[in-house]
């Protein structure tokens, strides 16, 4: 089993929000993959959408406060990003390679997910089978990422590292954990 705390860090250059951290662990066991975030500090000025009666597959979560990660497996130019909305929706894309050849992933029904509000917290957990998209022997590398809005309009972008001149979140560099079986 492959286990890494992670703590991300907002982009050089724009308005992060005072007083929080992103933070989490990821970890693999057979091909099962679990991820946990924590968003720690002043909530009260973030955007974070309350729980939906119906959660669903929707597009465009990365426009609003979204948590994010991404797969992809070596030697292969194909990769996968996951999008997890504090709301419940979530959905998944295929890409067949830098930013292009964006599909989205049917390979999932739905992303079991769970969300918990505390005073000066939020967190997400995931627990996912991996096999509709890799087989328990692939290695993957891993990009952990989050979008925050806060109330008042602004967005900051968060990841285990920026290595471009602009937020992006696709940038291959920023594929930075490892993760084997």
């Amino acid at each position: 089993m492959n286990d890494r705390s992670f703590s991300l860090q907002p982009f050089p250059g724009s308005s992060p929000l005072p007083d929080i951290e992103i933070a989490g662990k990821i970890a693999r066991h057979s091909n099962t993959l679990t991820i946990a975030y924590q968003l720690v500090g002043t909530l009260a000025e973030i955007a974070i959408a309350s729980p939906s009666a119906r959660p669903a597959r929707k597009h465009e979560l990365w426009e609003e406060t979204c948590f994010e990660f991404f797969i992809a497996t070596p030697n292969s130019s194909q990769y996968w990003e996951f999008n997890l909305s504090p709301a419940g929706d979530w959905n998944v894309y295929r890409f067949a390679s830098y930013r292009a050849g964006m599909e989205e992933e049917m390979a999932f029904e739905l992303l079991p997910f769970s969300v918990q509000t505390r005073s000066n917290a939020f967190l997400l957990d995931l627990k996912l089978n991996l096999d509709p998209i890799v087989s328990p022997e692939t290695n993957l590398q891993i990009a952990i990422s989050t979008v925050i809005k806060s109330k008042n309009g602004d967005i900051s972008y968060w990841a285990l590292t920026h290595p471009g001149v602009q937020a992006d979140f696709h940038h291959p560099d920023g594929f930075a954990i490892a993760l084997s079986n």
